[in-house]
């Protein structure tokens, strides 16, 4: 087993452990309830992990992982014709209930 993934945010750990799963690479996610523990323990060691079961898998899955992630895409803060600041992942105003244009 070697970790080839960890953040401080349990849904992209997540979203991790799927990208893998769904390309055939046999993983385990680690530490997923340790959040509790910041402050008694280090806190990038509470952090969860993402682990391939096979070895042979590590540099197929770091690849795989850091391809995704560097092609994602942060889309930018908009303003609704309502006036409301909207950020960036969302695609329907808050406020008024009208979509993105743009």
């Amino acid at each position: 087993m070697k970790k080839v993934y960890s953040s401080d945010n349990t849904i992209m750990a997540g979203h991790v452990h799927s990208l893998l799963e769904a390309n055939e690479i046999n993983c385990h996610l680690r530490n997923m309830n340790l959040s509790s523990g910041i402050g008694e323990l280090p806190i990038n060691e509470c952090w969860p992990e993402v682990w391939v079961n096979d070895e042979a898998d590590y540099v197929f899955a770091k690849r795989l992982i850091d391809n995704v992630l560097a092609n994602a895409v942060k889309q930018e803060d908009w303003r609704c014709p309502c006036g409301e600041l909207i950020e960036g992942q969302f695609d329907v105003c808050w406020s008024c209930g009208k979509e993105r244009t743009n």
